[in-house]
């Protein structure tokens, strides 16, 4: 309920702001929005965030397979398993398979 309520709350506001703002302030707020995605500091913070968020979710596949693993059914564990073989090349995880690089 709470997300729903955000989202609406979001969209009226959105809806109001572009009423009174008019077609104007609405591509200087887009033109001010792609200068900052287009930063090279924005740019290289984002892929450095991305890169970390690949290794955690790396480590937390493992170790989360690793604890859990023994204690579920073989139905489970075999498609783990198989999942987990995907992005493998020489048994190594392949750092492409936990998301894109946007540079």
């Amino acid at each position: 309920m709470r997300y729903k309520l955000t989202f609406v709350v979001g969209l009226a506001l959105g809806y109001v702001v572009g009423t009174r703002a008019g077609r104007e302030r609405y591509e200087q707020m887009k033109k001010s929005a792609q200068d900052f995605a287009q930063n090279p500091a924005v740019r290289n913070a984002a892929e450095s965030a991305a890169q970390t968020g690949r290794q955690a979710a790396g480590k937390a596949a493992h170790l989360v397979g690793d604890t859990v693993g023994d204690r579920l059914p073989s139905a489970v564990t075999d498609r783990v398993h198989a999942l987990r073989g995907r992005g493998r090349a020489n048994g190594k995880v392949d750092e492409e398979d936990w998301g894109t690089s946007n540079t």
